[in-house]
């Protein structure tokens, strides 16, 4: 058994508005299952599909507080590609973000709720990725988290070092997930998370279990009506285990 990653969710004040931006940044469909939920995905594509991690945009009335610990890396072909990307992300509501990079070649930006996300330079490695080159957690060790998610997931291990560490789907295809070194300490929820789907046909309640095992945390949300079950990774952050698909 194994799960994989499906998406990333994010709280927003106005899912709508907030999707609206990272639909035109993406250049990607836009969809809702309901109030409240406003859903991103490639056009075309048969979700759930290792090509693309989709996005999901849920109403929150919680503030920001902080930099986020998960955040996402966008790819360019080109210097050009890279200058156009931000000079249109910044027409569209982006604004500069100082999170201590100092002297980089890739651009830090934030959306118009603030959640910060990087333009990045061309890099090689990121060439078939599609507009999302990274989904980026900070940690406090990336062994560790490429250890459990490796594991939790049937995605394969690239890289690892003390530094970082990085995953991508077991097709080879699709945006890259990383772990960085950050000595931040995580303080309250994640604004933004991923979400992890078994197969279909297999257990959900043996794949929670499993999850346990590695390392994983249950986290008692008692009175929620909701259909999926909610953990938190050895370094406490959350992640969502949806039902099988």
């Amino acid at each position: 058994m194994a799960t994989r990653l499906v998406q990333i969710n994010m709280k927003a004040r106005n899912d709508a508005a907030l999707g609206g931006f990272w639909a035109k940044a993406l250049g990607w469909g836009i969809s809702s299952e309901g109030p409240g939920v406003t859903n991103l995905e490639p056009e075309g594509i048969v979700y759930p599909d290792p090509v693309a991690v989709c996005v999901d945009l849920v109403v929150s009335t919680e503030p920001k507080v902080g930099k986020n610990r998960v955040h996402v890396d966008l790819a360019t072909t080109s210097a050009a590609h890279q200058a156009e990307l931000v000079a249109r992300l910044t027409e569209l509501g982006a604004t500069p973000a100082d999170i201590g990079q100092g002297d980089v070649p890739f651009t830090v930006l934030a959306d118009p709720e603030g959640n910060e996300f990087c333009v990045l330079e061309p890099r090689p490695i990121y060439r078939d990725t599609g507009p999302i080159a990274a989904v980026v957690v900070d940690c406090a060790d990336p062994r560790e988290m490429a250890r459990f998610w490796g594991e939790a997931t049937d995605w394969t291990v690239h890289e690892v070092t003390d530094q970082h560490a990085s995953l991508r789907s077991a097709a080879g295809v699709g945006p890259y997930l990383e772990f960085v070194r950050n000595p931040d300490p995580k303080t309250g929820w994640n604004r933004v998370h991923l979400d992890v789907r078994p197969y279909p046909g297999d257990d959900m309640a043996a794949e929670v279990a499993r999850l346990e095992t590695l390392g994983a945390t249950r986290i008692d949300l008692s009175g929620a009506h909701i259909h999926w079950t909610v953990m938190a990774d050895p370094e406490g952050n959350e992640f969502c285990v949806l039902t099988p698909s």
